[in-house]
This record gives structure tokens, C-alpha cells and sequence, in this order.
């Protein structure tokens, strides 16, 4: 079979099978998977069941439950579908991830159900990434239908803490050796090819003073007074990183934002606890230790200017910037060209100030790229915002690319 001739069969078997594929989605959104609480193994054990039907065997791997309490969730499962060919080829990686954070307010339809209106389907995690849940299954269900020898592996990866760094996901099956792949690609949330995107750091840090009564303040020592001071420093902070921009496209600069602020008892009470958790983006070329350092030292030293107040300060994520790996030219030349094509405009490789778990895979030398369903920027999708939705022919393309793109890496 010529090229062109399997394209237009992996498109073909696509665009035959995409009510089915919507069915899966729309099935996948209505299990929630907010995280916090992190009850997601519900989920995994509803995505094996899908899976059965397009004839996956979906191995499930489920993390013990002292580390997922540690972790600060409730449950977690990964599921790996492993696809082998000839020998001689690559295995390629297919992550996504099927945790979200919780809705909030704002929707005008049900988060939970799989609306369809004009094209697009609504719903908690439909951009990201239970989207890519379908995806990368419909790819490698037209793959595999499409007659062609194949050699090398797929290894679909679904996992479920993405929102709390990875560790436990594809971190902990590449950890376990349940998945060895020679490349991967991610799931996306626009339909750019991102090859670079930004680090993580999140602190939290308890401010201690002394409670007292309003009516006598002197007695006291204010919390919320000394953690103002570190608010102050870190917005101050903020329009000094606006001056270092990354060479990176797609990437500006970082940045500091304070996500939650909890602490004292009443109002008539002076706050003898204030606590902050601080999130801290660093571009690529950022030096992680250097950053987390100076953080802490500007934190501490904000506290210190008022007399018997003290910090604690805790780190709770670090995750690393990714970096593109020389390896990765197979997948964004196919991923690039395939897109372009398909979606009729240029799609180029670039970076995103997001972080991924395709960082933990660049780590430890896997050559990966962030690609999937999604518009043309993340913000059109409404992610992780009010009525999430992924437009459907979106969707369809996509799914195309990355059959295409597996098509040109395994074929025989």
C-alpha cells in the first residue's frame, strides 16, 4: 500500500468510527475525577471497560494505598495498554492524564454531562485530557486496521495525577519499569506541537505570630499582618521576572501567583496563623535550586520585619521545565507536517508556559512532544474554566495526526 493510500485509510477509518469515539468521551466525562479529593480509580476501572470494547487488553496498576494518602489523595489507578508488532521498530508512548481540577463556578451546562452543542462537547477534563483518552485509542484502533506491517509497540498510558506533579503516574510506572518506551507524545490542549514548557515550583508557608484579642493587640503578634508583608514582596517580585523572558517561543517570563490564602479564628480575633500556598513558574532557562533558594530567602526575610512573627516553609512540587531532546525530530516532523495539513494552516513546534508530564519522560532521556485535540490555543477551550469543551471536528483531525504520525514511525 502506497502512503497516500494509508493516510486515506487511517482518515477513513477515523471519520467511520467518530461517533463512537465521541460516546467514549462523553462516557469519560460523566465519572468525575476531581482532584482534590483524588478518588479516581472509578474512573481507570470505567476507561478499562471502554478500552475492552475496542478490543484493548488494559492492564490496571494500582499505586498502594499508603502512597496515595502520603500524596493527599484518596485513590489511584494507572492502566497501560501495551500493543506489540514486528520487532525492530520503536515503542512509542501515548500518555494522558484523566484527573482534573474540580469544576468551580461559573457553567452554564453540567460539567459532568457530556453536552453537545454546536459542534463542541462540554465538560470537566473534555480538553484535557480525557479527550486525548480517545485520541490516541481511535489512532491506534485505525492504525492496526489499516493492513499495513508494522513494527515496534504502542504503550497506551492513562494515568491520573497530573494535578499533583505526576510522580504517581507515569513517574511511577516508568519508576516500576511497567512502560519503556523510545518516544512520546502527550496529551495536547491546543493543536500547536509543544516541544518546551515551563517549570513548577509550589511552596506552602505557615506564617506564625501570636493570638490574641482585638481589644488588647499589644498581647498579640499578627499573622495575616507579617504574611502581607510577604504578599507585598512577592507581587513586587513579579514585575521584576516581567524583565527576563525565555528565547523559548510560546514562552514570556515567570511568575508568582498566591492560589490560597487560609488562617485566624474570628474577627475579633488578631490571627495567630496565616497560611500561603505560592506557585512559582520558571521559564526553561531557570535554575530550579537558585530559584527555590531565593524564594525562601525573600519569604523569610519579608516575616523577620515584624518582631515575633516566624515562617515555616514547605515545598510541595517541583516539577522541572522541559527541554527539547535532539531525539524528538521524528515526532515533530510527522506531528507538524500531518497538522498542517490536516487543519489546513501551519503548525509549528513551539513551548508553553503550562507543565506537563511529558517533562518525566524527557528526564530520563525519552524524546517527547505535547500533542493532541484542542484549539488552536488552550484558552479557547476554556480549560480548567466554566463550560470546558473541546470542538469536535478538532477532535477528529487530531486523532488523524496521530494516527498518521504513528503510521510513519512504525510502519514496516
Amino acid at each position: 500500500m502506497k502512503q497516500a493510500q494509508a493516510y486515506a485509510a487511517l482518515d477513513a477509518y477515523v471519520d467511520a468510527h467518530f461517533d463512537a469515539q465521541v460516546r467514549m468521551l462523553q462516557a469519560l466525562v460523566r465519572v468525575p475525577t476531581d482532584t482534590p479529593p483524588g478518588d479516581n480509580s472509578p474512573h481507570a476501572l470505567k476507561t478499562r471497560a471502554l478500552l475492552a470494547e475496542l478490543g484493548f487488553d488494559a492492564v490496571a496498576h494500582e499505586v498502594p494505598a499508603a502512597q496515595v494518602r502520603d500524596y493527599g489523595l484518596q485513590s489511584l489507578t494507572n492502566l497501560v495498554v501495551q500493543r506489540r508488532y514486528a520487532p525492530g521498530g520503536p515503542i512509542v508512548a501515548l500518555n494522558a492524564h484523566g484527573d482534573v481540577v474540580p469544576p468551580g463556578e461559573g457553567w452554564t451546562r453540567n460539567p459532568y454531562g457530556g453536552e453537545i452543542e454546536d459542534g463542541k462537547l462540554y465538560g470537566r477534563a473534555a480538553a484535557v485530557s480525557k479527550c486525548d483518552f480517545t485520541t490516541f485509542s481511535f489512532a491506534t484502533r485505525a492504525l492496526e486496521a489499516a493492513g499495513v506491517p508494522l513494527r515496534g509497540g504502542i504503550d497506551l498510558l492513562f494515568t491520573y495525577d497530573e494535578e499533583f506533579g505526576g510522580l504517581l503516574g507515569p513517574g511511577w510506572l516508568l519508576e516500576q519499569g511497567l512502560t519503556r518506551p523510545d518516544l512520546e507524545i502527550a496529551a495536547g490542549f491546543s493543536y500547536q506541537v509543544v516541544t518546551a514548557h515551563n517549570g513548577c515550583l509550589q511552596l506552602q508557608a505557615t506564617v506564625h505570630g501570636k493570638m490574641g484579642h482585638a481589644a488588647v493587640p499589644a498581647t498579640a503578634v499578627d499573622a495575616l499582618q507579617a504574611a502581607t508583608r510577604v504578599l507585598v514582596a512577592l507581587y513586587a517580585e513579579n514585575e521584576r521576572l516581567r524583565a527576563h523572558r525565555s528565547a523559548v517561543p510560546g514562552i514570556e517570563h515567570g511568575y508568582i501567583n498566591v492560589g490560597r490564602i487560609e488562617g485566624g479564628t474570628n474577627t475579633n480575633v488578631v490571627p495567630g496563623t496565616v497560611l500561603l500556598k505560592i506557585d512559582r513558574r520558571m521559564i526553561p532557562e531557570e535554575d530550579p535550586a537558585q530559584i527555590e533558594a531565593g524564594l525562601r530567602r525573600m519569604i523569610e526575610a519579608a516575616v523577620a520585619t515584624l518582631p515575633g512573627a516566624r515562617v515555616d516553609i514547605k515545598r510541595l512540587l517541583l516539577a522541572h521545565a522541559m527541554r527539547p531532546l535532539a531525539g524528538n525530530a521524528p515526532l515533530v516532523e510527522a506531528l507538524t507536517r500531518h497538522a498542517s495539513a490536516l487543519f489546513g494552516e501551519p503548525v509549528e513546534a513551539c513551548g508553553t508556559p503550562l507543565y506537563t508530564d511529558a517533562r518525566l519522560f524527557a528526564e530520563r532521556g525519552i524524546p517527547a512532544v505535547i500533542y493532541g485535540a484542542g484549539p488552536r490555543t488552550v484558552l479557547e477551550s476554556n480549560a480548567k474554566r466554566a463550560d470546558e469543551h473541546i470542538v469536535l471536528e478538532d477532535l477528529r483531525r487530531a486523532t488523524q495526526v496521530v494516527a498518521r504520525t504513528l503510521l510513519d514511525l512504525l510502519a514496516a
